[in-house]
């Protein structure tokens, strides 16, 4: 009987042969079995994240005598569509909306145009203090928002701004040092040879930003788009203190101000703020699920070179 060496001792080659073939069959139910683990753990976390969005689609269409019900149910019998009919009419969900987008388009186009220059000002322009600029404009991220909060309100307030969309607006034009710090990083992983080629073409400064240097940003840029659009939408804060008209609330001014109103009225009201929340969350899911793949390639490349 032939034999085969291993760890020292003498085995037969038979056993020698059956154990090779088991050892890849072993390992390959293994890694499948982590692999599920990793998976089934994947999914719970989901589950976890997702179950108050469940709760809150669950709710929008209860009646209103089971959003109250103890022990509750996650399934609506009968399901209630009237509750989105409510919440349009009663809650001004229409106008809210308009008020909100235009507020978060025009915030969206400042910070685009004013953190893109500032960007490429200090990645690609050669000019003595940037480095020193680039660390004041840092260093403003320390300051946290209460303390800059009452003497910007006293500037606008001398500008006679209260109670109009100019302090939403006009700051985003003045850019905003995380979204310099980012674009930086990006714009500077852009290879110097093509703007070097470019200005002994006689290209101008404003020409490679425009041509050269914007196309090559786009997943930076739809990351510098989403978070902006997506801070600005749910932004409650800000458009408590400006905006004092009713005519001129946001979406989260709108839905706070029914709760206040309509809060204690029972299955009804919460029903139709559940919808109109829901209805609240849609442009956010939109958005993310059509930029997802930019969105996530910006966040990554960010800082490589």
């Amino acid at each position: 009987m032939s034999t085969s060496m291993e760890a020292g001792h003498l085995q037969p080659a038979a056993t020698v042969r059956a154990t090779v073939k088991r050892r890849p069959l072993a390992v390959r139910i293994r890694w499948l079995a982590v692999r599920a683990g990793m998976y089934l753990l994947v999914l719970l976390v989901g589950v976890l994240f997702l179950f108050p969005w469940i709760w809150l689609v669950s709710t929008s269409l209860k009646a209103p005598a089971q959003i109250l019900q103890v022990p509750p149910r996650i399934l609506p019998n009968p399901v209630m569509w009237k509750n989105y009919y409510y919440a349009v009419t009663n809650i001004r969900y229409g106008h809210y909306l308009v008020n909100t987008l235009v507020i978060c388009a025009a915030v969206v186009l400042g910070r685009v145009l004013s953190c893109t220059v500032v960007a490429y000002s200090i990645s690609h322009v050669q000019w003595r203090p940037r480095n020193w600029i680039f660390i004041a404009i840092l260093g403003t991220m320390m300051l946290p928002g209460q303390v800059t909060m009452i003497p910007i309100f006293i500037i606008f307030t001398r500008l006679k701004w209260v109670n109009t969309f100019y302090p939403l607006i006009v700051p985003a034009f003045f850019g905003d040092a995380f979204f310099i710090f980012l674009l930086r990083q990006f714009f500077m992983g852009i290879p110097r040879e093509l703007t070097e080629a470019a200005q002994l073409d006689g290209c101008s400064h404003f020409g490679i930003y425009r041509r050269i240097v914007m196309p090559l940003a786009k997943p930076a840029l739809a990351t510098v788009i989403a978070f902006t659009f997506i801070w600005t939408y749910t932004d409650f804060q800000t458009p408590l203190i400006y905006l004092k008209d009713q005519n001129l609330w946001t979406l989260s001014l709108g839905l706070q101000g029914y709760l206040r109103r309509y809060g204690g009225g029972g299955g009804t009201a919460l029903g139709a703020l559940m919808a109109a929340s829901t209805l609240y969350t849609l442009p956010m899911i939109v958005l993310f699920f059509a930029a997802q793949r930019t969105l996530v390639q910006g966040i990554v490349t960010t800082g490589f070179k």
